[in-house]
C-alpha cells in the first residue's frame, strides 16, 4: 500500500522547522511504524537526501525511547501501544499521516522528531531512589508486603518515561510520570524513609523544568502506552500536601 507522510523537519533547536511531504510506496501491512520510517530513510539516503531523525532503541515497547504525534495522537491511534509496536495494518492504502515531535517547553526539539527528555531524568534524580544499608542483598521474603500494594506499585513502575503524557496534555504537565515514580516507591516499605522528601523534591523539580499544571483532563491516561492510571496523580498530590503540612 501507499502512505503519504507529512513529517516535521527541523535541523536543530534554533531552526524554525516545517512540514515536508513524502510518499512511501510498497508499504507492507506487517511492517511496524518504525520499519516504515526505515524504508523512507533508505530511500532518502539513496537519493542523497537527509534521513528523518527519530528516537528508537529496543523496538519492543520497553525502553520508552520512541514516540511522536501521529495525526495529533501520541504514539498513534491504537491505545496501550508504543510507536514501535504500532503496525501498518492499522492503516489503509492512501492514508495521509502527519508526524510531529512531542510539543512541550520542557522537551526542546533536537532534530526532526527527536526531543530532549532529560527533564525526566532530573525529576528521577531529585527523589527516585531509596536508602538501603550496604552489604549483601536481603532475602526477598524478609519484608512482607500486602499483595494489593505490590500490584499497585508494579502498575506504577510500568511507566517507561516515553513522554506521551506530556505531549498529549493540554498543559504539557508531567503529573502522570511524576506521580508514577513517586507512587511505585511510596507504596513499598523500602520507600518510606524518603517518602515525604521524595514528593517535595520531585514535584519541585517538575515545576522547575517548566512542565504545566495538572487539571485532570485525563488525556495522559488515555495515551499512556502502559496504561498508568490517574490515581498515581492523586497519590502524588496527597503525599505532597502531607509533606508540606508537616514540614518534612
Amino acid at each position: 500500500m501507499k502512505i503519504t507522510l507529512h513529517i516535521w523537519r527541523q535541523r536543530n533547536a534554533s531552526d524554525k522547522g516545517k512540514m515536508v511531504r513524502y510518499d512511501v510506496a510498497d508499504v507492507n501491512h506487517e511492517m511496524s511504524f518504525l520499519e516504515m520510517l526505515d524504508v523512507l530513510n533508505e530511500d532518502l539516503i539513496g537519493k542523497g537526501e537527509e534521513p528523518v531523525a527519530f528516537d528508537h532503541d529496543c523496538r519492543e515497547g520497553i525502553c520508552g525511547m520512541c514516540g511522536c504525534m501521529v495525526n495529533g495522537q501520541a504514539h498513534g491511534p491504537v491505545p496501550g501501544t508504543t510507536l514501535c509496536q504500532l503496525h501498518m495494518r492499522h492503516f489503509k492504502d492512501g492514508d495521509v499521516l502527519y508526524l510531529e515531535p512531542w510539543r512541550a517547553a520542557a522537551f526542546p526539539v533536537v532534530k526532526d522528531l527527536v526531543v530532549d527528555r532529560s527533564a525526566f531524568d532530573r525529576i528521577i534524580q531529585a527523589g527516585g531512589y531509596i536508602s538501603v544499608a550496604t552489604g549483601s542483598a536481603p532475602d526477598g521474603n524478609s519484608v512482607l508486603i500486602p499483595k494489593e500494594d505490590c500490584e499497585r506499585a508494579m502498575d506504577a513502575a510500568a511507566c517507561i518515561g516515553c513522554g506521551a503524557c506530556v505531549a498529549m496534555c493540554p498543559n504539557a504537565a508531567a503529573a502522570l510520570f511524576t506521580g508514577a515514580k513517586i507512587s511505585h516507591l511510596g507504596l513499598l516499605p523500602q520507600g518510606q524513609p524518603e517518602r515525604e522528601q521524595r514528593a517535595i523534591a520531585m514535584v519541585a523539580q517538575a515545576n522547575a523544568e517548566l512542565f504545566g499544571s495538572c487539571t485532570n483532563m485525563g488525556e495522559c491516561e488515555a495515551v499512556c502506552p502502559k496504561e498508568i492510571k490517574l490515581e498515581v496523580i492523586a497519590r502524588m498530590n496527597r503525599d505532597f500536601i502531607l509533606a508540606s503540612l508537616t514540614g518534612r
